[in-house]
């Protein structure tokens, strides 16, 4: 017991100084969920070794993956997936699917590496969601189109892989293993179905629950602790991945509550993000050898270019046909496919069910993994950056400095005051009111012209954003003050 709680101190504290130092990190550019990666590949047993995947460690990673599949699924709203975007999103991620069969099936790099099979395939299709929504909030993504559109294709990004995982990973055969699915989805649909007519018919166990949900009792917390410990369960009975279990449970509390329940979703991701979660990160960080990464390093490589251009080009080409119902500019598609590959713990438990049943070698295993970890730090890393590059136009702001390169200087600099404007619309407005008194008193002169030239050009920048979130520039001039500009 005691190591058990050695190992669980160094993890925890691990957690608590993630955050600060993500805070300290010029730019603010490593998401939390990297340094906990990186703690635990440190610390681990291919590390120090000061951390041990004990039994009771071992517990609680899966409680902590099993709470950060209930959030992805209590993330998804069924209306989005039955919407244009959620169909389209499905499509896309079977081309990727088939895509992935091709690449890995013909390509001989692959086949030269042992990794072949179905598990490989599989872990080449997937959104990390449940990661990716910490990020998102942080850089102030959610309920933007952008981060609709993430979530939309990334929703099929987890729940394909994972229902993939349950029909081609399955020892079983064929109708076994759907019968098996028929019964796990029967009991699902109980789970849901009783509160949800208890919450119709206002029954008095339902108002029960509700009147004590921030009481000591804490009795619609320790329900859903309960519907995701059950469903979990019962995956493992069925010889189910436990994703499956814990994602139905976040998908079906988000059926029982459509609007979502901000009490609730707070002590969620108090238990999840403050406790959990952390763990799960720390210990698949634990898992990679790094010894066996350092002696694989093109298959790490391969791997990742690999995810870029089977998950990200798909979804990039999706977006892209799809300008109507989906009106992003190139850049913005560019930002949702590179945070759409985003994967890890997909890949986690894709590539412990190949190791368990002997498919895939450990080795390749921490490979595949320490890959997902670096996409967690990398495509958001990209994504951002194409989000903040592209507001200064640096295609056209090259064409410019083509045609006068002795003025590069100058093109470069206003190309930045106009990302600058589109921050400060209130600073716009006042230099557009400013221009506009100073044309009808005295005319322009040469450097007042050129101001008037950036302001112009905000102006048309600002309408096309209005454009992508649905508005119309002639109703309003100025982007909605809840419009959010992503972080660094």
């Amino acid at each position: 017991m005691t190591q058990e709680l050695v190992s669980l101190t160094i993890i925890m504290a691990v957690a608590a100084v993630s955050p600060i130092v993500a805070q300290l990190i010029p730019g603010k550019f490593i998401p939390q969920t990297v340094l906990l990666l990186a703690a635990g590949t440190a610390l681990g047993p291919y590390g120090l070794g000061v951390i041990e995947v004990n039994d009771a460690v071992k517990l609680l990673n899966e409680l902590g993956m099993a709470f950060l599949f209930l959030l992805a699924g209590y993330e998804i709203d069924p209306k989005r997936l039955a919407g244009h975007q959620g169909k389209v999103g499905l499509l896309t991620w079977e081309i990727t699917l088939g895509l992935a069969w091709l690449v890995v099936t013909f390509l001989p790099f692959f086949t030269k590496q042992g990794i072949n099979g179905v598990a490989t395939v599989i872990a080449l299709t997937t959104t990390a969601l449940g990661t990716l929504m910490p990020i998102l909030k942080e850089r102030n993504l959610e309920g933007t189109p952008i981060g609709d559109a993430i979530i939309s294709y990334g929703t099929w990004g987890e729940l394909g892989p994972i229902l993939a995982m349950a029909i081609l990973l399955s020892t079983r055969t064929g109708w076994q293993t759907m019968l098996v699915l028929g019964a796990f989805l029967a009991i699902c649909l109980l789970c849901a179905m009783l509160p949800t007519k208890a919450l119709r018919t206002g029954h008095r166990l339902y108002r029960f629950l509700t009147e004590n949900a921030n009481t000591s009792s804490q009795t619609l917390m320790r329900l859903t602790t309960f519907l995701l410990i059950f469903l979990v369960t019962i995956s493992a009975l069925f010889e189910l991945d436990a994703v499956l279990g814990a994602f139905a449970a976040g998908f079906i509390l988000r059926y029982i509550i459509p609007d979502g329940s901000k009490s609730l979703e707070m002590k969620l991701e108090g238990v999840g993000y403050g406790f959990l979660i952390p763990v799960f990160f720390v210990v698949s960080g634990a898992a990679i050898n790094v010894r066996a990464v350092a002696g694989r390093p093109a298959l790490l490589v391969a791997f990742i270019v690999m995810l870029m251009l089977i998950r990200a080009v798909p979804v990039y080409v999706a977006l892209s046909l799809d300008k109507r119902k989906n009106p992003l500019s190139s850049h913005h598609r560019v930002t949702v496919a590179l945070y759409c590959t985003t994967a890890l713990p997909i890949i986690v438990a894709v590539t412990s069910l190949a190791v368990k049943v002997g498919t895939m070698q450990s080795d390749t295993a921490s490979t595949l993994v320490a890959a997902g970890a670096i996409t967690v730090f990398l495509m958001p890393l990209l994504g951002s950056i194409t989000y903040q590059v592209a507001d200064i136009h640096p295609v056209t702001a090259v064409r410019e400095i083509a045609h006068t390169p002795s003025d590069w200087r100058t093109i470069v600099r206003e190309h930045a005051q106009v990302r600058a404007l589109l921050h400060h619309q209130d600073r716009l407005k006042r230099m557009a009111e400013m221009l506009e008194s100073l044309e009808k008193q005295e005319g322009l002169n040469g450097l007042d012209s050129r101001r008037a030239e950036l302001v112009e050009r905000a102006r048309l920048e600002i309408d096309r954003q209005l454009k992508e979130l649905g508005l119309d520039p002639q109703l309003t001039t100025q982007l909605p003050h809840n419009y959010r500009y992503p972080k660094n």
